[in-house]
């Protein structure tokens, strides 16, 4: 290199270190509103299960925009055809097969199976 020739490097630019600061910050907290929607979609389903059904879609909208996956653990809490929250007993059938977890969605009839974990 010569004597006035600069050397670029990407990750000394401190607003692309700043961009990536916020960015964490803004899935981070994503993440949080999510778990917090379906925590009030578990409250409100005796009630209000539109309002449920509501929080699902809220939390599905906030993940895509924000690019953050929804944890398998709630993922398996809504339908993957309509979206509505599934409370088994009431909206949704779960029932144990050879090798995997079948649970029906009672509102659109879809089926969605799970291995066994």
């Amino acid at each position: 290199m010569g004597k006035w020739e600069i050397a670029y490097d990407p990750g000394s630019n401190p607003g692309r270190r700043m961009k990536m600061r916020k960015k964490d910050w803004l899935q981070d907290m994503a993440r949080q509103r999510i778990e917090r929607l379906f925590e009030l979609a578990d409250q409100e389903f005796d009630k209000h299960p539109d309002r449920s059904n509501r929080y699902v879609h809220l939390a599905r909208k906030i993940g895509m925009r924000h690019n953050v996956k929804i944890p398998k653990g709630l993922k398996r809490r809504m339908c993957r055809h309509c979206y509505s929250y599934l409370m088994p007993g009431n909206n949704a059938r779960v029932r144990l097969r050879g090798t995997h977890v079948a649970i029906t969605c009672l509102v659109c009839e879809k089926q969605m199976r799970y291995p066994y974990d």
